[in-house]
C-alpha cells in the first residue's frame, strides 16, 4: 500500500476512534448506533415475502437461545440473598409494575391526541414491560450501587413479567378492539422465553463457567437477537407505510414524553427509596432498576401479543425509551463513578 494511502487511512481511523470515544462520553455506544442503523437499513430495504416469513423463524429461535442463556448464567444463590433485601426489592418492583403503568395510563390518552392510536398503546406497553436485566446491573456497578440487590430484582422483574404483562395489558387494553391483546399469549410467551430459560437454569451447572468465559459469543447472540427483531418489525411497518403516518414533530413529541416518564419515575424512586430508609448503594439499584424497561423481553413479546401492520407504531415508544434511558443512565453513572 502507498505511504500516502496509509497516512490518509491512520488519519480516518484516528478520527473515528476519536468521534466514538466522545459519543461514549455521552451514553451512545457501538450497540446504540448499530440500533439506528438497523432502524435505517429495515427503511431503505424492509424483508418481504419469503425473506420475512424465515426472518421471523430466525427470530424466534434466536430470541429463545437469548433466554437459556440468560438463564444458564444467572446464579440462583445471587437472587436469593438480594432477596433479603425486602425494602430494596419492594420500591423497585412497585417502581416497574405500578407507577410505570399508571404513568402509561395517564400518558395513554395525551398521545392519543396527536399521536397515531397504537402509539398510545405503545406507552401502556413501556409500562407494563420488566426492568432491564444487563444494563441496569452494568449501571449499577459502575455507580458503586448493590449490583447483587440489581441483580435480583432484574432477575425477579422479568420472571414475573412472563404472566404480569400480559395479564396487565389485557386488563389496560380495551378487549375486542383493534390492538387488543391475544388470549394465548401466555402460553406462548412461555415457550419462547420462560422455558428456554428453564432449560438453561437446568444446565447452568454445566454451562456457567464456559459462558461467562466466552463474552463475545454471549454478547453477539444478546445484542444480535435484538437487532433481528428490530429489522423485523420495523421492515413490517414500513411495507405497510409507518413512515407515512409520523410526522418529525410526531418523533419530537414521543422523545418528550418518554424523558417526562423517565424524570417522574426518578424522582419518585428515589424519594420512595429514601423515605424506606434506603442506603446509598441501594439507592442507585433502585435508579437504574426501577427507571429502565427491558428491549430484549419488551421486543419478542410484543411480536406475540399484538398482531397486525400497527406492531411498529405500538413498538416506537419502547425503542425511544430504551435508547433514552441508556444515554441518561450511562451520564447518571459516570457521574456517580467520577
Amino acid at each position: 500500500m502507498p505511504d500516502g494511502l496509509r497516512c490518509a487511512g491512520a488519519v480516518v481511523l484516528s478520527g473515528l476512534r476519536r468521534a466514538e470515544a466522545a459519543l461514549r462520553r455521552v451514553g451512545i455506544d457501538r450497540y446504540m448506533m448499530l440500533l439506528f442503523l438497523t432502524v435505517l437499513a429495515a427503511s431503505l430495504a424492509p424483508a418481504r415475502g419469503e425473506v420475512a416469513a424465515g426472518l421471523k423463524q430466525v427470530t424466534f429461535w434466536a430470541v429463545s437461545l437469548l433466554f437459556f442463556i440468560y438463564g444458564a448464567k444467572l446464579s440462583t444463590a445471587t437472587i436469593l440473598s438480594g432477596l433479603t433485601n425486602w425494602k430494596l426489592q419492594t420500591v423497585i418492583l412497585l417502581c416497574t409494575f405500578a407507577l410505570f403503568p399508571l404513568l402509561g395510563l395517564a400518558l395513554n390518552p395525551l398521545a392519543g391526541l396527536w399521536l397515531p392510536a397504537a402509539m398510545g398503546i405503545g406507552f401502556l406497553y413501556i409500562g407494563c414491560l420488566p426492568s432491564t436485566v444487563q444494563s441496569s446491573i452494568a449501571f449499577t456497578s459502575v455507580a458503586g450501587g448493590n449490583v447483587a440487590g440489581a441483580v435480583c430484582a432484574a432477575s425477579i422483574s422479568n420472571l414475573i413479567a412472563v404472566v404480569l404483562t400480559p395479564v396487565m395489558l389485557a386488563l389496560l387494553v380495551p378487549q375486542g378492539g383493534e390492538h387488543a391483546v391475544d388470549a394465548g399469549a401466555i402460553w406462548t410467551i412461555c415457550k419462547q422465553i420462560l422455558l428456554p430459560f428453564a432449560l438453561g437454569q437446568l444446565c447452568r451447572p454445566l454451562l456457567a463457567d464456559f459462558l461467562n468465559r466466552q463474552k463475545l459469543p454471549t454478547m453477539i447472540v444478546d445484542r444480535g437477537s435484538i437487532l433481528l427483531i428490530v429489522y423485523a418489525a420495523f421492515s413490517a411497518g414500513v411495507v405497510n407505510g409507518i413512515w407515512s403516518k409520523l410526522s418529525a414533530g410526531a418523533l419530537v413529541l414521543t422523545v418528550g414524553l418518554c424523558f417526562a416518564m423517565f424524570v417522574v419515575v426518578v424522582a419518585v424512586a428515589l424519594a420512595a427509596g429514601r423515605a424506606m430508609g434506603l442506603g446509598r448503594a441501594d439507592l442507585y439499584a433502585v435508579l437504574f432498576c426501577g427507571s429502565t424497561k427491558s428491549l430484549a423481553t419488551g421486543l419478542p413479546m410484543a411480536g406475540i401479543l399484538f398482531a397486525g401492520p400497527d406492531l411498529p407504531l405500538i413498538v416506537l415508544p419502547l425503542m425511544v425509551y430504551h435508547l433514552m434511558q441508556l444515554v441518561l443512565c450511562a451520564l447518571i453513572s459516570q457521574r456517580a463513578a467520577g
